[in-house]
């Protein structure tokens, strides 16, 4: 990677942000948290990451109505989106897809999924 891409890391769980963070960095990219779905708006004013990792369940703004509002904006309806989420029913699966996501990850996850996802998303080459 010339240029560093940068991650949004959305979870109201610190320590699932504290371990995608991690594993993000050790790869190269650089990471921005958020903790709630409003916070996810503040940020992308400051800096478009290059992907959007989040979960469904956060406070205040859950993960579909931020996933529906990203996709619904011009300025944003191009960032890639991940759901990593606990909710592993088909209809949430299928719900996310509809809503605009571009792929689905279930908790608990391993790395190499979260990396796989990414790596398919922004079109980088297995390292």
């Amino acid at each position: 990677m010339d240029e560093k891409k940068t991650i949004m890391v959305v979870d109201d769980n610190p320590d699932i942000v504290t371990i995608v963070k991690t594993i993000l960095e050790g790869r190269g990219y650089r990471v921005q948290c958020a903790y709630s779905g409003l916070e996810v708006f503040t940020l992308l004013e400051e800096q478009r990451p290059d992907l959007i990792i989040l979960d469904i369940m956060l406070p205040q703004m859950d993960g579909l109505e931020v996933l529906t509002k990203v996709k619904g904006t011009p300025d944003t309806s191009s960032i890639p989106v991940i759901l990593l989420t606990a909710k592993v029913q088909y209809e949430d699966v299928l719900g996310g897809y509809k809503l605009g996501a571009d792929y689905y990850i279930t908790k608990p996850f391993t790395s190499t999924q979260l990396i796989n996802g990414i790596n398919l998303l922004l079109g980088e080459g297995k390292s």
